[in-house]
């Protein structure tokens, strides 16, 4: 299927979570919530990847990459 249009976002796990604990669940009702929005303006879901990013000196955090078309 090809698409016209992309769209990338970043969903991020929180941030308390991994200063306090050393690392947290995926936010997973805020990729959710992301995925009905985007999915009530046409978008369809194309390809997703999980990446760590450094988070501040010491931490890393989990990132979900959402690539969405239409």
């Amino acid at each position: 299927m090809t698409f016209k249009e992309y769209k990338v976002l970043a969903i991020t796990e929180g941030a308390l979570g991994t200063l306090f604990l050393g690392a947290s669940g995926m936010p997973l009702q805020k990729v959710e919530a992301t995925l009905n929005k985007e999915a009530a303006n046409g978008w369809q879901l194309v390809f997703q990847v999980i990446e760590n990013r450094r988070f501040w000196l010491f931490w890393s955090r989990e990132t979900v990459i959402v690539t969405l078309g239409r």
